[in-house]
């Protein structure tokens, strides 16, 4: 049964707890802390949980909690130490700036990285889009949602999906 924690409040101080939760919990598979003011040194708290062998989460949703750069650099760091079991992440509306897009891109080409869908509207969708469209061709990955948004990709990332989804090795099949 999914957690939601979603718009309740939660601020970086509550994320401590939840990390103990997650370190502690193999159950617990979906946790949606989306819309709450979490964050980078909230997800810094939650990396602990997260990196650890008992966390056999699968879809984490931290839409819109304020996590830019150092807080993407934490989430990659704690998935690459426990990648296998992650195979949802939604990081709409969050600004990673360049930095926190690379984290991300380098994260989906571990091998061992499970993650089949990630969101990733707002401000940084065209960074992300160069990144991703730059290495899942390279990669048999196993990413297949991917969503940008409602961001204004323009020509060039437009021609770069559609390269993309004409790879042999590409298994999108929702963009």
């Amino acid at each position: 049964m999914p957690r939601r924690l979603r718009d309740c409040g939660l601020t970086e101080e509550n994320c401590s707890g939840l990390a103990t939760v997650l370190r502690s919990n193999s159950s617990l598979k979906e946790l949606d802390m989306s819309n709450n003011n979490l964050q980078d040194s909230g997800v810094k708290k939650l990396q602990t949980g997260l990196e650890n062998t008992k966390c056999t989460l699968e879809k984490l949703r931290l839409s819109d909690c304020s996590i830019t750069e150092e807080g993407y650099k934490a989430l990659a760091s704690a998935l690459r130490s426990n990648p296998s079991h992650l195979i949802e992440l939604d990081l709409t509306g969050n600004d990673p700036g360049q930095s926190g897009v690379k984290e991300l891109s380098d994260l989906l080409q571990d091998p061992n990285c499970q993650l089949k869908t990630l969101r990733f509207l707002g401000p940084a969708a065209d960074e992300a889009c160069q990144y991703v469209t730059g290495i899942v061709g390279k990669n048999l990955l196993l990413l297949r949602e991917l969503n940008l948004g409602l961001h204004e990709l323009g020509d060039t990332r437009v021609n770069q999906i559609a390269a993309l989804l004409q790879d042999k090795h590409c298994q999108l099949n929702t963009l």
